[in-house]
């Protein structure tokens, strides 16, 4: 796989959880949150998803022929400013794994898109505190 299929696959795989709006090769729209994808096929699965006529449907899958386009309706997260600002506070101790969606302090506190997830102590609380600071600022 070329660097550039595995970009595009780790962007389309920062779409999973969140909602998104699919327009097919036969005219239909989706909107949605986009809770599974086929890297292979590019055939989606969309939970409560709403069609053109607002109709929800529970679960939307779409084969990956049809799929004419998927739209981002959210910012995806920026785990690598994350990163680059946890860089700043712990100096060479910060691993970045953007491909898996977390980031490694101290080879124990394992930070997400959610805050810590894994480890505990003062560096896992120093670690959160950057964390909320961080996502005051993108949110403020």
């Amino acid at each position: 796989m070329s660097v550039a299929q595995r970009k595009f696959f780790t962007e389309v795989a920062t779409l999973v959880d969140k909602s998104v709006i699919v327009s097919t090769t036969t005219g239909k729209t989706f909107s949605g949150t986009l809770i599974g994808i086929n890297p292979d096929t590019l055939s989606l699965c969309l939970a409560e998803a709403k069609d053109e006529e607002g109709k929800i449907l529970h679960r939307v899958f779409l084969n990956g022929n049809v799929v004419a386009q998927i739209l981002s309706v959210e910012k995806p997260f920026d785990l690598k400013a994350l990163a680059d600002r946890l860089e700043k506070v712990f100096p060479t101790m910060v691993k970045l794994y953007e491909d898996k969606g977390f980031i490694w302090v101290m080879d124990k506190v394992k930070v997400t898109e959610k805050g810590v997830v894994e480890g505990s102590g003062p560096a896992a609380e120093r670690v959160q505190k950057v964390y909320e600071q961080f996502i005051s600022e993108v949110k403020g």
